[in-house]
C-alpha cells in the first residue's frame, strides 16, 4: 500500500512506535460510523504493509524442547469446513504450475526425497489458542528449488482438497522454517491434521498454514488472496 511515511523513516521506527499509531486509527474509525469500515480496512492494510516491511527472513521463530510439546491428543483439530475431505492417498499428487521450470504432478515420495526437517514450534490460532507441536517435512524453499521456481516471482499460492486456498509472499515461502509438512509427532499426518501434505509456517498465524494441499502455483500476480482474507482477515499476519 501507499504510505506518507518515507521508507527510510519507517525503517528507523520500532514496533513500539508503530503500535502508538493503532489507538489513533481505532479512535477515528469508531468516532464516525460511516467511516468505520473504510478506516478499519486502511488500518488493516497498513498493518499488513508494516508487518511485511518488518519481516526478516533470517529471523527464526522460537523452537522448543520435546518436554514442552503439547500432547498429540490435545492438539486441536481445526478447519474451516470438514475435518476429512476424503483424499485418496493412492492417487494423490501435488500439482505444480505457474512460474516454474518443472511443472507437473509430484507424488509424495518425490517430495520426501528432499532433506527432512523436524521442528518443535508454536502453532497460533486466530481464535485465541496456541499449542506447541512437532512437525516434519521438507523446506518449501528446497521444493521451490527442485521445481525450478522463478525467484523473482512474488507469491506462492496453494489450493486444497476441501476447496480452501491460501497464499504466501515469496520471502515467507523461502524462510528456513516454512515446511511442506507430511509428518506430525514423528508419524504420518492424520487426515484430520491435513494428510497427506500441509503447510507448517511458524512465522504465520494458523489460517495461513493450509491443509490437504493439492495444488501449488508460483506467480508474479496474486489472483486471489486466501479464504479467510476474503472474509476480511489480515493478509500477512506474521508472528
Amino acid at each position: 500500500m501507499d504510505s506518507k511515511i518515507p521508507e527510510r523513516k519507517f525503517n528507523q521506527m520500532n514496533r513500539r512506535e508503530l503500535f502508538k499509531i493503532a489507538p489513533v486509527v481505532a479512535l477515528g474509525a469508531f468516532a464516525v460510523p460511516k467511516l468505520q469500515e473504510p478506516l478499519l480496512k486502511k488500518g488493516l492494510a497498513f498493518s499488513d504493509w508494516a508487518s511485511g516491511k518488518l519481516f526478516r527472513k533470517g529471523h527464526l521463530a522460537p523452537t522448543f524442547e520435546d518436554s514442552r510439546l503439547t500432547p498429540f491428543e490435545r492438539f486441536p483439530i481445526n478447519g474451516y469446513d470438514v475435518e476429512d475431505p476424503g483424499v485418496d492417498f493412492d492417487v494423490w499428487t501435488l500439482t505444480v504450475s505457474g512460474a516454474v521450470k518443472k511443472p507437473g504432478d509430484y507424488k509424495l515420495e518425490q517430495i520426501q526425497s528432499l532433506p527432512k526437517i523436524t521442528q518443535n514450534v508454536r502453532h497460533v490460532c486466530v481464535e485465541g489458542w496456541d499449542v506447541i507441536g512437532r512437525f516434519s517435512g521438507v523446506r518449501l524453499s528446497d521444493f521451490l528449488q527442485m521445481i525450478g521456481a522463478d525467484m523473482t516471482a512474488k507469491f506462492v499460492c496453494v489450493e486444497c482438497a476441501d476447496d480452501y486456498y491460501e497464499y504466501l509472499d515469496m520471502a515467507t515461502a523461502m524462510h528456513p522454517q516454512s515446511l511442506l509438512c507430511y509428518d506430525m509427532y514423528d508419524r504420518p499426518l492424520t487426515r484430520e491434521h491435513g494428510a497427506p501434505l500441509r503447510l507448517n509456517i511458524p512465522t504465520k498465524i494458523g489460517y495461513k498454514q493450509a491443509k490437504y494441499l493439492t495444488d501449488l502455483k508460483v506467480s508474479h500476480v496474486l489472483e486471489r488472496v486466501g479464504y479467510w482474507e476474503d472474509q476480511g482477515y489480515s493478509e500477512f499476519y506474521g508472528l
